[in-house]
């Protein structure tokens, strides 16, 4: 990987990858716990190369190549943290692609700044309510509550997840779900039918609060990753016909 550039944000140094060319470009949004160096992410930015277009990756504050600590992270806080790198190295509406967490976080940029376009990627909107906190047992969330922590052992190998109590408290205050959704861009949603995390019903219900031109791709097999080859070239349709629907 390319040496990333640093936008400072308050106390924290953002990690980012820009790739110049023809705007709007492509704007990555990673998943809770990824970076900017990912199967999909990668593959994003080489679908970009080809295309012409500007792409920018970054890593959330913990994350990745930024600095700070994972356990201070919150929704808000990743929010703006990608509004700070999109604001301060982009130019004009982007091409959102979010994955998993990252989705949520689309969502939640496009009601703050203009965007080109939104693909979700079993997209996680509410996950911290809908796909954690209500899904718990009372012993984890007692333990939530009174320890401010809780480790939740990962399914992939990349060691236990962190749930504070502020991560869980402060998406309550992003949640979109309760809601008729807006939009002026079109959205794209991809999603594996076997995704244990992000069921597909989740992400239907999601398509299902957006007004607007919407449409949802569902693979059978597919997992929460969806970064096996196929996958990857279905990515890669859905973005070619999204700059074409678009006329981008």
């Amino acid at each position: 990987m390319s040496e990333p550039s640093y936008l400072k944000r308050g106390g924290d140094r953002l990690a980012y990858l820009k790739r110049n060319g023809i705007e709007p470009g492509v704007v990555w949004l990673g998943g809770f716990m990824s970076d900017m160096t990912g199967t999909k992410a990668q593959a994003v930015d080489a679908w970009a190369a080809r295309a012409g277009l500007a792409c920018l990756r970054f890593d959330y504050s913990g994350h990745g190549r930024s600095s700070g600590v994972f356990t201070d992270g919150t929704i808000s806080r990743w929010r703006d943290d990608a509004l700070a790198v999109i604001d301060a190295q982009s130019r004009g509406p982007q091409i959102l692609v979010g994955s998993s967490m990252g989705g949520w976080i689309a969502m939640l940029v496009a009601r703050l700044r203009p965007v080109a376009g939104l693909v979700l990627i079993a997209p996680a909107a509410d996950m911290t309510e809908l796909l954690m906190w209500r899904r718990m047992p009372e012993e984890v969330r007692r333990e939530i509550m009174e320890q401010g922590v809780w480790l939740r052992r990962s399914e992939y190998g990349d060691g236990p997840y962190p749930i504070t109590r502020a991560l869980i408290e402060d998406g309550r205050s992003n949640l979109i779900l309760g809601e008729t959704i807006s939009l002026s861009c079109p959205v794209r949603i991809l999603q594996g039918m076997a995704d244990p995390d992000v069921p597909w019903q989740h992400a239907m219900k999601l398509a299902d609060m957006i007004e607007g031109d919407v449409a949802m791709t569902l693979v059978k097999n597919g997992d929460h990753r969806l970064s096996t080859p196929s996958d990857i070239r279905l990515l890669e349709r859905m973005l070619d016909a999204l700059v074409e629907d678009a006329k981008i």
